[in-house]
């Protein structure tokens, strides 16, 4: 749960400037709370983060070298902050789903561990990924996400935090943005 202090930190590659303003595509993505969320139809405001991957208790790293790739370690820190702030996200008027392209069984491990009060997504067929062209990386010949957050008003992004790092303490950032930026 805690990030060593040498983790690199991710550059802005200018891979998610292109979506502010856009609509969400109509793509349902199964969730962990059981069935399909269509992004695109919910009403008000949506906080999606997305990341890499969630770690597997008592397992150090997934791939070699993971821990040298800028902005992918702290995915279940990220997640628990996002738990820890729910409450208070949810009264700045949003919802929150984390995004990620690992599976939904997966996905509802990592919700039951963590205690997660919100639905991951899975985006495994890379449907979303692909129509927004959002920002990828490749691991051992999986294609997993960046780590970035859209916010989302009636299915158009309104805002877009990327690169985030650190990753534990990107829930209080996007509260303070949403405070600052009342519907």
């Amino acid at each position: 749960m805690r990030l060593p202090d040498d983790l690199p930190v991710p550059e802005d590659d200018g891979a998610t400037a292109h979506l502010v303003g856009s609509p969400l595509p109509d793509i349902a993505l199964p969730a962990t709370s059981g069935g399909p969320v269509e992004l695109a139809r919910l009403p008000g405001r949506t906080v999606i983060y997305a990341y890499p991957r969630t770690g597997v208790p008592d397992t150090p790293t997934f791939f070699e070298g993971w821990e040298q790739i800028p902005g992918a370690r702290g995915c279940t820190p990220q997640s628990c902050a996002f738990r820890d702030h729910y409450a208070e996200l949810r009264a700045a008027g949003a919802e929150v789903f984390g995004l990620s392209t690992q599976d939904t069984g997966f996905q509802r491990a990592a919700v039951e561990r963590l205690h997660l009060p919100f639905a991951l997504l899975s985006d495994d067929r890379l449907a979303l990924t692909r129509a927004l062209k959002l920002p990828t990386f490749e691991v051992n010949a999986l294609t997993l996400l960046k780590r970035f957050t859209l916010v989302v008003r009636e299915g158009e992004i309104e805002h877009v935090f990327y690169p985030v790092f650190p990753p534990d303490g990107h829930a209080e950032e996007v509260l303070d943005w949403l405070k600052a930026n009342p519907v």
